[in-house]
């Protein structure tokens, strides 16, 4: 049995899971139960015996037909980390963090067996659940958070039908009690879990196990109450959600919309609330998400799996409309087959602190099913190393200056029981302007990130043309203020008059090809679709084609890209680099993307 992450084996140094995730004391954190939670799954196991659920209407779920694949295998990837183990039971695997363990015992990985949609996937599932309902039912064992039950017990319901075919009267009723008992536990603690997402998703698995247990009518209406309260609370009138993660609030829609579909197979009334939600937020979703199907990904979001936005907009029956210009913060153009989006706000504080990056200006740009400019990504499921170093500026497809982040990170604290990083001292200041006419659209943005440390303000000017072939890009930094002169005068000073360098980084997605040609101030950039786009620009900046990184949340390793850089230097109160990017002459309007997309990598254990 191996276990790796990032290129190290940890053989060796893994706990057993419940060994690992029993130390942490307090559910605040969402992977280890405390005190509280213990006490209430044990009051749980006392209560009666459960009649057997309603039939499932059949999984809900978006798994990924590799990865199921691989866990029939014995390949289990969570977290950031890869275990090989075959012909072990999933409960008995080595766990290197909490993190692993909590992917575990939430269940996400039922989706991805029922996605593989065999018959020796579904006995795998059967297998590994009942040994589960062995080892921990009734309260032992560290999967008793509101959270993790919430998750659980959505699963549980989805894929109900593959978990009890072809088993007997006694393991079915069994697996009927278990679920009767951790709905008895979550109704109690479902809103003891952290705010946010992980409410909303511990509300919904009581909500959907109550309907699904039957004859819980009050305890259901209770609960909806309280998950309407938590929509009219943390979900604004504008559909946006305070961390400005666009990964979490399709999340949070998927939740919202999966309560008001089994709302409607059991016959009970719309919920109010939830529907006024679901309203707001699927245009909010519709603006963030790219010519590709795929969503932005800032503030410690990714793309989201495929497919998943898609089925949660046909679930809520929410009235299809245009995308907006705007929405949570983010600026949005598009023409043609090219979609941008732009971080036009300062990063989140509060709770949102936690998972916000330094990445005010950055945009993302796509074309047609390829994106091509984009931000190295979260980080999340990679070491401390990476993930501190994904929230900083120069990871993101935005102008970095002096070496220094638009935020820094603040030191470490405790939070929930749990050790973060809160993103802070970030742009105060930042504001958009909207241009359009018959060439196109485009914004004029700009931050105060470096004014208090340098009396710089950056400025940049973006214009898409109408056909969606041209980016004209311009970054500025300037004083805007005599104040402002005072302050740039008074850095240069303490900095014994050197120059401040700048750095404008435009991160590729790994499969762009770059090519440079013989003059060496233009980059060619070959999509697999065929299109060929021209970088070029104009001022006093050095270009170079440098190497970066592309970090996804289902892979072991970071995967090598490249970025162009445009470096130069502040000297004067003002200071212009201008840019285009735009389709080679050569490349048509309209063409046949066949290229198939990167199958999920199959990934071998580093050495």
């Amino acid at each position: 049995m191996t276990v790796a992450a990032q290129g190290h084996n940890l053989a060796g140094n893994a706990r057993p899971i419940a060994d690992e995730m029993a130390r942490h004391d307090g559910s605040r954190d969402g992977m280890g139960p405390g005190w509280r939670d213990r006490l209430g799954a044990r009051l749980a196991g006392m209560g009666r015996r459960a009649a057997a659920p309603i039939a499932a209407s059949g999984s809900r779920g978006i798994g990924s037909v590799a990865r199921g694949r691989q866990l029939i295998d014995g390949r289990f990837l969570f977290a950031g980390y890869m275990v090989e183990a075959r012909d072990t039971s999933l409960w008995d695997l080595p766990v290197p963090d909490a993190a692993f363990g909590a992917e575990l015992h939430g269940f996400g990985w039922l989706d991805d067996l029922a996605a593989a949609g065999t018959d020796n996937a579904a006995a795998h599932a059967r297998s590994w659940t009942h040994d589960w309902i062995r080892r921990f039912d009734g309260g032992r064992g560290p999967g008793w958070t509101p959270v993790l039950t919430g998750r659980r017990l959505g699963r549980w319901i989805d894929h109900a039908g593959m978990l009890t075919d072809r088993l007997g009267a006694r393991q079915t009723a069994r697996f009927h009690r278990a679920l009767h008992r951790q709905w008895s536990y979550l109704r109690r603690r479902a809103g003891h879990a952290p705010v946010g997402l992980a409410r909303f998703e511990a509300l919904a698995g009581a909500l959907l196990a109550g309907m699904a247990l039957g004859g819980k009518a009050r305890s259901v209406d209770a609960l909806l109450d309280r998950f309407q309260d938590e929509c009219a609370a943390h979900i604004a009138a504008d559909g946006t959600i305070p961390g400005r993660n666009p990964e979490e609030a399709m999340e949070t829609f998927a939740l919202l919309a999966r309560v008001s579909e089994a709302l409607a197979d059991a016959g009970r009334p719309a919920a109010d609330e939830v529907d006024i939600a679901l309203r707001r937020m699927a245009p909010v979703l519709r603006t963030l998400r790219h010519a590709d199907g795929g969503l932005a990904r800032f503030h410690g979001g990714g793309r989201g799996a495929e497919g998943r936005l898609d089925h949660a907009l046909a679930a809520s029956r929410v009235r299809p409309g245009p995308p907006l210009d705007g929405a949570m913060g983010f600026a949005r153009l598009s023409h043609g087959r090219t979609t941008l989006i732009l971080d036009a706000a300062p990063p989140p504080s509060g709770a949102g602190a936690e998972s916000a990056h330094a990445s005010t200006l950055a945009f993302e740009l796509t074309s047609g099913r390829r994106p091509l400019i984009v931000g190295s990504g979260s980080g999340r499921t990679f070491d401390g190393k990476w993930r501190r170093a994904a929230r900083a500026t120069s990871s993101h497809s935005t102008l970095a200056l002096d070496g220094s982040s638009s935020a820094r990170l603040g030191p470490s604290v405790a939070r929930g029981g749990r050790q973060v990083e809160l993103l802070c001292d970030g742009p105060r200041d930042v504001r958009i302007e909207r241009q359009r006419d018959e060439t196109g659209s485009g914004l004029i943005a700009g931050h105060d990130g470096y004014l208090r440390s340098h009396g710089l303000t950056h400025v940049r000017q973006l214009h898409l043309s109408i056909d969606g072939r041209s980016l004209r890009g311009e970054d500025l930094l300037t004083t805007i203020e005599l104040e402002d002169e005072a302050m740039f005068d008074r850095a240069k000073w303490n900095a014994g008059g050197r120059r401040f360098p700048f750095r404008i980084h435009f991160h590729l997605h790994p499969d762009v090809v770059v090519q440079r040609p013989s003059d060496r101030r233009t980059v060619l950039l070959a999509l697999k679709s065929g299109e060929v786009w021209d970088f070029r620009h104009t001022g006093a900046a050095a270009v170079t084609v440098e190497p970066g990184v592309y970090l996804e949340t289902h892979s072991l390793v970071p995967r090598p890209a490249a970025q162009i850089v445009l470096a130069s230097t502040a000297v004067e109160y003002a200071t212009r680099v201008s840019w285009t990017l735009a389709k080679a002459r050569q490349t048509p309007d309209a063409l046949r993307d066949l290229a198939p997309d990167a199958a999920e990598p199959d990934l071998p254990v580093p050495a």
